[in-house]
């Protein structure tokens, strides 16, 4: 919050009363011309205001005062306050001047265009418009639609830079890229757990696969037809 003197004509009228500090030193501090106060102090100006002292407010000390009338070129300063107030943010839409207003559906346009993901709301606090504006040009209705022309809003001057790549953030926020394919993964859980697995075959033993019988009675067949031979 910026520092700045409370009631400068009721401070006026208290250091013409109560100190001997010159026309222009109260006018520098209360910023007032030297005439005014001078009028003030001739009773020409500002007659029924009471005057409000600085030191019960804060805003001089009895120092400060005491070397302003040592000093006819000293500047009286302004005691900081002991209490800062911040600033309350305005709601509601941005103020847009006379003389740009003009300009306003030709920055509506350039934001549509170049950043589709904006919403009318963001638009709207941007550039100080109202939602049916917005939507009027985005379907081609306004009724100047055919002279628009797109337009930076930064570079018009009806919003800053900053203000603008927070809104972009801000609608940008949670729409991340679609991941890209792969190969093959592995199945989820609940799809592996209603798989039903073959029985494996049984192993063959080794008795199985070897006969002994069978095979001396094939080695007696081929002795014998060797013998039939001779």
């Amino acid at each position: 919050m910026a520092n700045t003197l409370l009631m400068p004509k009721a401070t006026a009228v208290w250091l013409v009363d109560n100190t001997a500090l010159s026309f222009d030193q109260i006018a520098m501090f209360c910023h007032l011309h030297p005439l005014e106060v001078k009028a003030i102090a001739d009773g020409e100006s500002a007659q029924g205001i009471k005057g409000m002292d600085p030191v019960i407010t804060g805003q001089l000390t009895r120092e400060e005062i005491a070397k302003g009338e040592g000093d006819r070129n000293y500047r009286l300063k302004l005691s900081d306050p002991k209490v800062r107030v911040p600033e309350t943010k305005r709601k509601g839409p941005r103020y847009t001047p006379l003389s740009k207003r003009q300009d306003r559906p030709n920055a509506i346009l350039w934001l549509v265009r170049n950043h589709p993901e904006l919403k009318d709301a963001q638009i709207s606090r941007l550039v100080g418009t109202t939602k049916s504006t917005i939507e009027q040009i985005r379907s081609r209705q306004h009724w100047n639609a055919a002279n628009l022309v797109p337009m930076d809003p930064v570079t018009l001057g009806l919003c800053s830079q900053i203000d603008l790549d927070i809104e972009v953030q801000r609608a940008s926020r949670g729409k991340g890229e679609a991941p890209a394919e792969t190969g093959d993964t592995l199945l989820p859980a609940s799809v592996t757990e209603r798989l039903v697995v073959a029985p494996a075959a049984p192993k063959k033993s080794d008795d199985d696969e070897l006969d002994a019988d069978k095979v001396f009675a094939k080695l007696s067949s081929l002795k014998n037809r060797n013998t039939e031979e001779e």
